[in-house]
């Protein structure tokens, strides 16, 4: 059992060479207020002084405190395990920050832990960096320490406003290990029940299962009192127990009071005041009490340890794997895997077969998919066929394609001015598409597989994005031009013979104007019914007559129609043409139709004036036959529109950049001279510092593990 503790001081040494914190070793924390006489049971323990001493904080960083019990036969063993030449005295120390120096002069370790202090936390403030002392001494039990600053109130001289603050939190950083057993110290002429120490204790140890109270001073009690009570734990009940001890006073410190002379003063004090309980009491007592729990302690807290340290070699082994072996020879080899690399994974986010695939949006050729169908399509079902089109630009439109002359039909000519520059507003949601696509694609880089390849080798990360962005940017003006050549296409011919604009039904709707006609003959007499039926059926008769001429041409063979309709009526050519009143038939048909109540703005004068009035039931009829025309060949030519700038997009951009890249990228970075290659592949220095930590910890993780192992072979555990 008692060489648990030499283990756990060898765990200790390869864990502070790499400064992890992360293994919570088994230790005994010392805790108690400023001048509760923390220092002198440490220095008890030793038997010699050797801390530093004098008015408020003087321990300010973590002191780790290891006790070697070394007979004088074994020391030369001892320092030869150390590498160090064989001092003449049985009593010498060694500090871990200070390589190959023994120190045998205890005035001399006092100054040194001054010093250290004061490199790190300067002369007032506190440090959380531990300073490791071992001491090899004949005369002390195998132990393992932490002193820790005094617990204070109340800042003094030129100590910061929050050095409470700062001492608590460096205490319960320590306490709050569970494989920590707390020393709590607490002088005996204050009462018990307010100790800082017992108090902090359980804050982090409710159950007391790993707090050992010491209660010092009990010589300094006065007169009348004793601390039996709590001793024996009456007064706040302690587990692991309540111990007391005498430490040398002031005077004894300055007179250079032997520590040998000290303790038999205090086994005299505890026989002669506490007699029943003087041998479960004391100095020597406490040593061995602290050994023995220590020693329990580690058997007890090693299996879970060693849990530990498998998992955290399984972690750091994972941790240098990914940062690779040192680049000794920058040879083309590697930087050709990590561009086909980079390249295999570009494609396969596009693709959607990539190994990590995101969850948190959308990415690579999902995204795509989602502005093709979803962005681009709700851009162009959001742009109604008639926008921006108004009733005086359809009549402006007819009658400038007539010229001189009055407007006996409707002109084929206003037809195809009025689609096309509906038709013109398609390129914009196209070209908008272009470029959602483009900044997809070139997002892709960041997301895309190669990513630890790029913390490691930041030059050859910012290469190959330059390379990736030239290929898009110089694919995007072609893209952008094939996307303007579909709206192009669409407007240099209007195809009027097209499949789903002749066979739509909408056309001999609108052509025959049955809706219109019957709705204005209604309050005619039988004959001119009969007699505007006749003339519709006429119409309709050249409609099937004339099915090879253009749509259009119908439009026209209707508005003839329409015209012979109007002469029968008596109505004479010049009120058709000028669009003024119609005759009586047609003015009381007007007056009972709501559809003619809407306003046309027409020119009067020279024609660049304009007035409201009424549509005349022409003038209606007219609009109504180019708004549906436009409305269905609009929608056709969308639907065409919405097929193919993805289809452009794909072809010019995307499947080009995947087919590309690696070609590109190769001719860009691995034809290269040599002496590229040793820049692009020269590693962050941050990456090369990681690695050497990571190789470091996990060597002394295996160390630790085959220190452990140690224990199970010798059947401590």
């Amino acid at each position: 059992m008692e060489a648990l503790i030499p283990i756990l001081n060898k765990l200790q040494d390869v864990f502070n060479t790499v400064g992890s914190e992360s293994i919570q070793l088994p230790q005994i924390v010392v805790v108690g207020s400023q001048s509760a006489g923390k220092s002198s049971v440490l220095e008890n323990l030793v038997g010699r002084d050797f801390l530093p001493r004098g008015a408020g904080i003087v321990t300010r960083r973590p002191l780790t405190l290891q006790l070697v019990y070394t007979p004088p036969e074994d020391k030369v063993v001892q320092c030869q395990s150390l590498g160090m030449s064989v001092p003449d005295e049985n009593e010498f120390a060694i500090f871990t920050h200070i390589k190959n120096k023994i120190y045998t002069d205890f005035n001399e370790i006092r100054h040194e832990i001054e010093a250290e202090t004061d490199r790190l936390g300067g002369k007032k403030n506190i440090s959380h960096e531990p300073i490791t002392l071992k001491i090899y001494s004949p005369k002390v039990v195998t132990l393992t320490l932490v002193d820790l600053p005094g617990l204070t109130k109340v800042p003094v001289e030129d100590q910061p406003a929050d050095i409470e603050t700062q001492v608590r939190n460096l205490i319960m950083h320590y306490i709050s290990n569970p494989n920590a057993i707390i020393l709590a110290i607490t002088p005996a002429n204050v009462d018990f029940s307010t100790s800082e120490a017992v108090k902090f204790a359980k804050e982090v140890d409710p159950e007391g299962r790993r707090t050992l109270a010491v209660l010092t001073k009990l010589d300094l009690m006065d007169r009348g009192t004793d601390a039996y009570d709590v001793l024996c734990g009456r007064i706040i009940p302690v587990k692991l127990g309540i111990i007391g001890v005498v430490n040398r006073s002031q005077e004894d410190i300055h007179k250079k009071k032997p520590i040998e002379e000290a303790l038999r003063y205090e086994s005299a004090l505890l026989q002669k005041n506490y007699p029943s309980i003087a041998s479960r009491n004391g100095t020597p007592f406490l040593a061995k009490t602290l050994n023995r729990l220590l020693m329990h302690h580690i058997r007890d807290c090693l299996p879970a340890l060693k849990t530990r340290i498998n998992q955290m070699v399984s972690h750091f082994q994972t941790l240098v794997n990914s940062f690779g072996e040192p680049i000794e020879d920058k040879v083309g080899r590697l930087l050709l895997q990590i561009i086909t690399k980079f390249a295999s994974s570009y494609c396969a986010t596009i693709e959607g077969t990539a190994k990590n695939i995101e969850v948190s949006e959308l990415c690579g050729g999902a995204r795509i998919c989602y502005i093709f169908h979803e962005t681009f399509a709700r851009a162009l079902e959001s742009i109604n066929p008639l926008d921006t089109l108004t009733t005086f630009d359809i009549l402006t439109a007819i009658r400038n394609a007539t010229g001189p002359r009055p407007a006996l039909f409707v002109p084929e000519v206003s037809f195809e001015l009025l689609v096309k520059r509906q038709i013109k507003r398609l390129e914009d949601p196209g070209l908008r598409c272009v470029e959602l696509v483009h900044e997809e694609l070139q997002r892709i880089i960041q997301h895309c597989g190669a990513q630890q390849e790029f913390i490691r080798f930041p030059r050859l990360h910012e290469k190959i994005v330059d390379v990736v962005t030239h290929l898009l940017r110089r694919r995007l003006p072609e893209t952008n031009r094939m996307v303007e050549n579909l709206v192009g296409i669409e407007l240099a011919y209007i195809n009027t013979k097209h499949p789903d604009f002749y066979e739509a039904g909408l056309i001999h709707k609108a052509l025959t104007g049955g809706d219109y006609v019957t709705t204005t003959t209604t309050n005619q007499n039988q004959p001119q019914h009969s007699h505007n039926k006749s003339q519709r059926d006429i119409s309709r008769g050249k409609e099937n007559r004339s099915s090879e001429e253009s749509t259009l041409g119908k439009i026209t063979s209707y508005s003839r129609a329409l015209v012979q309709q109007h002469l029968t009526d008596g109505n004479d050519d010049e009120s058709i043409v000028n669009g003024d009143q119609p005759s009586r038939s047609m003015s009381n048909t007007t007056n009972s139709s709501p559809t003619t109540t809407a306003i046309s703005m027409v020119p009067i004068g020279d024609g660049t004036t304009i007035n409201a009035r009424q549509l005349s039931p022409r003038e209606q009829r007219d609009c109504e036959v180019i708004e549906k025309l436009i409305r269905c060949y609009f929608l056709i030519v969308r639907k065409n529109i919405q097929d193919s700038v993805p289809k452009a997009i794909m072809h010019f951009l995307v499947n080009y950049v995947k087919d590309q890249l690696q070609s590109e990228l190769v001719a860009s970075l691995y034809k290269t001279a040599t002496h590229e290659h040793d820049e692009l592949l020269d590693e962050s220095g941050q990456i090369a510092q990681r690695r050497k930590d990571a190789q470091e910890m996990l060597e002394a993780l295996h160390k630790g593990n085959q220190i452990i192992s140690e224990v199970r072979e010798t059947h401590l555990w």
